[in-house]
Protein backbone atom coordinates (compact mmCIF):
# COMPACT_ATOMS: atom_id res chain seq x y z
CA UNK A 1 0.00 0.00 0.00
CA UNK A 2 1.14 3.40 -0.97
CA UNK A 3 1.06 6.05 1.88
CA UNK A 4 3.99 8.20 0.89
CA UNK A 5 2.43 11.57 0.28
CA UNK A 6 3.12 13.59 -2.84
CA UNK A 7 3.15 17.47 -3.47
CA UNK A 8 0.19 18.97 -5.27
CA UNK A 9 -1.13 22.12 -6.23
CA UNK A 10 -4.76 23.06 -6.15
CA UNK A 11 -6.31 26.05 -8.23
CA UNK A 12 -8.15 28.42 -6.23
CA UNK A 13 -9.62 30.82 -8.95
CA UNK A 14 -6.62 31.86 -9.70
CA UNK A 15 -4.50 31.02 -6.66
CA UNK A 16 -1.98 28.63 -6.16
CA UNK A 17 -2.24 26.43 -2.99
CA UNK A 18 -0.18 23.88 -1.76
CA UNK A 19 -0.96 20.25 -1.00
CA UNK A 20 -0.01 16.96 0.37
CA UNK A 21 -1.91 14.02 -1.60
CA UNK A 22 -1.67 10.38 -0.65
CA UNK A 23 -3.27 7.43 -3.18
CA UNK A 24 -3.13 4.41 -1.59
CA UNK A 25 -3.49 1.65 -4.09
CA UNK A 26 -6.59 0.52 -4.66
CA UNK A 27 -8.61 3.57 -2.57
CA UNK A 28 -12.01 4.72 -3.95
CA UNK A 29 -12.91 7.29 -1.88
CA UNK A 30 -10.56 10.29 -0.80
CA UNK A 31 -10.87 12.70 2.19
CA UNK A 32 -9.72 16.53 1.77
CA UNK A 33 -9.00 17.60 4.93
CA UNK A 34 -9.99 22.16 6.23
CA UNK A 35 -7.88 22.97 8.86
CA UNK A 36 -8.81 24.75 11.48
CA UNK A 37 -7.43 28.40 13.07
CA UNK A 38 -4.53 29.26 12.54
CA UNK A 39 -2.91 26.03 11.53
CA UNK A 40 -1.87 24.20 8.18
CA UNK A 41 -1.53 21.20 6.28
CA UNK A 42 1.10 20.24 8.43
CA UNK A 43 -1.13 20.02 11.69
CA UNK A 44 0.11 17.22 13.79
CA UNK A 45 -3.38 16.13 14.47
CA UNK A 46 -5.02 16.26 10.93
CA UNK A 47 -2.05 14.84 9.34
CA UNK A 48 -2.21 11.82 12.08
CA UNK A 49 -5.85 11.15 11.07
CA UNK A 50 -4.67 11.17 7.78
CA UNK A 51 -2.33 8.48 8.34
CA UNK A 52 -5.11 6.35 10.11
CA UNK A 53 -7.73 6.50 6.94
CA UNK A 54 -4.78 6.06 4.30
CA UNK A 55 -4.04 3.00 6.17
CA UNK A 56 -7.73 1.95 5.89
CA UNK A 57 -7.32 2.35 2.22
CA UNK A 58 -8.33 6.17 1.60
CA UNK A 59 -6.56 8.90 -0.36
CA UNK A 60 -6.60 11.95 1.88
CA UNK A 61 -5.46 15.39 0.94
CA UNK A 62 -4.35 17.75 3.50
CA UNK A 63 -3.67 21.87 1.82
CA UNK A 64 -3.35 25.15 3.22
CA UNK A 65 -6.47 27.56 2.55
CA UNK A 66 -4.43 30.46 2.72
CA UNK A 67 -1.52 31.37 0.32
CA UNK A 68 2.31 31.77 2.45
CA UNK A 69 1.68 35.32 1.63
CA UNK A 70 -1.55 35.24 3.29
CA UNK A 71 -0.45 33.42 5.95
CA UNK A 72 2.48 36.18 6.94
CA UNK A 73 -0.81 38.50 6.96
CA UNK A 74 -2.79 36.52 9.32
CA UNK A 75 0.23 35.87 11.68
CA UNK A 76 -0.21 39.27 12.13
CA UNK A 77 -3.78 40.50 11.85
CA UNK A 78 -5.18 36.92 12.76
CA UNK A 79 -8.16 38.30 10.66
CA UNK A 80 -8.30 35.21 7.15
CA UNK A 81 -8.07 32.27 9.65
CA UNK A 82 -11.71 33.26 10.66
CA UNK A 83 -12.95 34.91 7.52
CA UNK A 84 -15.35 32.01 6.73
CA UNK A 85 -16.76 32.95 3.12
CA UNK A 86 -12.79 33.00 1.86
CA UNK A 87 -11.52 29.38 3.44
CA UNK A 88 -15.27 27.71 2.60
CA UNK A 89 -14.52 29.14 -1.52
CA UNK A 90 -11.15 27.97 -1.06
CA UNK A 91 -12.57 24.20 0.01
CA UNK A 92 -14.93 24.45 -2.44
CA UNK A 93 -11.82 24.84 -5.14
CA UNK A 94 -10.19 21.85 -3.47
CA UNK A 95 -13.43 19.52 -3.72
CA UNK A 96 -13.66 20.84 -7.72
CA UNK A 97 -9.76 20.03 -8.40
CA UNK A 98 -10.47 16.45 -6.80
CA UNK A 99 -13.18 15.93 -8.75
CA UNK A 100 -11.53 16.87 -11.95
CA UNK A 101 -8.14 15.98 -11.67
CA UNK A 102 -6.41 12.89 -13.25
CA UNK A 103 -5.24 12.02 -10.22
CA UNK A 104 -8.51 11.64 -7.97
CA UNK A 105 -11.56 12.38 -10.47
CA UNK A 106 -12.53 8.33 -10.18
CA UNK A 107 -12.83 8.77 -6.45
CA UNK A 108 -15.99 9.29 -3.85
CA UNK A 109 -15.18 12.50 -2.05
CA UNK A 110 -15.43 13.47 1.86
CA UNK A 111 -14.51 16.48 3.44
CA UNK A 112 -13.15 16.62 7.40
CA UNK A 113 -13.03 19.44 8.67
CA UNK A 114 -11.26 21.02 12.11
CA UNK A 115 -12.41 24.39 14.37
CA UNK A 116 -13.15 26.75 11.95
CA UNK A 117 -12.66 24.18 8.99
CA UNK A 118 -15.35 22.38 9.68
CA UNK A 119 -17.46 25.45 8.58
CA UNK A 120 -15.56 25.32 5.30
CA UNK A 121 -16.09 21.79 4.46
CA UNK A 122 -20.10 21.95 5.27
CA UNK A 123 -19.82 25.26 2.99
CA UNK A 124 -18.01 23.27 0.29
CA UNK A 125 -20.87 20.57 0.66
CA UNK A 126 -23.63 22.93 0.00
CA UNK A 127 -22.16 24.09 -2.65
CA UNK A 128 -20.54 20.78 -4.30
CA UNK A 129 -23.79 18.51 -3.07
CA UNK A 130 -23.16 15.93 -6.24
CA UNK A 131 -19.74 15.48 -5.46
CA UNK A 132 -19.56 15.98 -1.79
CA UNK A 133 -20.08 12.26 -0.17
CA UNK A 134 -19.82 12.51 3.46
CA UNK A 135 -18.42 15.23 5.80
CA UNK A 136 -16.85 14.57 9.15
CA UNK A 137 -15.92 17.36 11.69
CA UNK A 138 -14.12 17.44 14.85
CA UNK A 139 -13.99 19.75 17.26
CA UNK A 140 -15.81 22.45 14.90
CA UNK A 141 -17.57 25.15 14.19
CA UNK A 142 -20.27 23.71 12.33
CA UNK A 143 -22.68 26.95 13.35
CA UNK A 144 -20.35 29.20 11.36
CA UNK A 145 -21.66 27.72 8.14
CA UNK A 146 -24.41 29.90 8.95
CA UNK A 147 -27.60 29.70 6.13
CA UNK A 148 -25.40 26.30 4.39
CA UNK A 149 -26.07 24.50 7.04
CA UNK A 150 -29.96 23.76 5.80
CA UNK A 151 -28.48 22.95 2.50
CA UNK A 152 -25.97 20.34 3.49
CA UNK A 153 -26.98 16.93 2.09
CA UNK A 154 -24.03 15.13 2.36
CA UNK A 155 -23.95 12.48 5.97
CA UNK A 156 -22.10 14.51 8.49
CA UNK A 157 -20.26 13.47 11.50
CA UNK A 158 -19.83 16.13 14.46
CA UNK A 159 -17.28 14.86 17.07
CA UNK A 160 -16.89 16.46 20.05
CA UNK A 161 -15.33 16.79 23.28
CA UNK A 162 -17.06 15.70 26.19
CA UNK A 163 -15.12 18.50 28.41
CA UNK A 164 -15.72 21.26 25.49
CA UNK A 165 -19.19 22.84 26.42
CA UNK A 166 -19.70 25.56 24.62
CA UNK A 167 -18.61 23.96 21.47
CA UNK A 168 -21.36 20.91 22.17
CA UNK A 169 -24.43 23.10 22.39
CA UNK A 170 -22.86 24.78 18.76
CA UNK A 171 -22.85 21.78 17.60
CA UNK A 172 -26.68 20.33 18.26
CA UNK A 173 -27.86 23.97 17.57
CA UNK A 174 -26.00 23.10 13.62
CA UNK A 175 -27.25 19.77 14.03
CA UNK A 176 -30.89 20.60 14.36
CA UNK A 177 -30.81 23.16 11.47
CA UNK A 178 -28.87 20.00 9.52
CA UNK A 179 -31.40 16.78 9.82
CA UNK A 180 -34.49 18.29 7.36
CA UNK A 181 -31.55 17.81 4.79
CA UNK A 182 -29.12 15.37 5.86
CA UNK A 183 -28.35 12.35 7.92
CA UNK A 184 -26.18 14.23 10.89
CA UNK A 185 -25.20 12.41 13.77
CA UNK A 186 -23.43 14.26 16.31
CA UNK A 187 -20.86 12.07 18.88
CA UNK A 188 -19.66 13.34 22.20
CA UNK A 189 -16.53 11.74 22.90
CA UNK A 190 -16.27 11.62 26.99
CA UNK A 191 -12.77 13.18 28.74
CA UNK A 192 -11.71 15.34 25.76
CA UNK A 193 -11.79 18.65 25.56
CA UNK A 194 -11.35 20.68 22.70
CA UNK A 195 -8.10 19.60 20.53
CA UNK A 196 -8.45 16.40 21.66
CA UNK A 197 -5.03 16.19 23.19
CA UNK A 198 -6.16 13.82 26.08
CA UNK A 199 -4.25 9.90 25.73
CA UNK A 200 -6.40 8.01 23.38
CA UNK A 201 -8.78 10.35 22.47
CA UNK A 202 -7.83 11.35 18.64
CA UNK A 203 -7.53 7.65 18.49
CA UNK A 204 -11.28 7.24 19.00
CA UNK A 205 -11.29 10.82 16.52
CA UNK A 206 -9.25 8.40 14.22
CA UNK A 207 -11.81 5.20 15.22
CA UNK A 208 -15.25 7.01 14.43
CA UNK A 209 -13.83 9.26 11.36
CA UNK A 210 -12.90 5.75 9.64
CA UNK A 211 -15.71 3.96 10.40
CA UNK A 212 -18.14 6.77 8.73
CA UNK A 213 -15.99 6.98 6.07
CA UNK A 214 -15.88 3.73 4.79
CA UNK A 215 -19.56 3.46 5.24
CA UNK A 216 -20.37 6.65 2.68
CA UNK A 217 -17.15 5.94 0.79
Amino acid sequence: MTTTPRSVVIDADGVALEGDLILPDGATGIVVFAHGSGSSRFSSRNRQVARHLAENGLATLLFDLLTSEENVIDERTRQLRFDIPLIGTRMTSAVGWVATDDLTRHLSIGLFGASTGAAAALIAAAERPEQVRAVVSRGGRPDLAGEHLAQVKAPTLLLVGGWDEPVIDLNQQARERMTAASECELVVVPGATHLFEEPGKLEEVERHATRFFLDHL
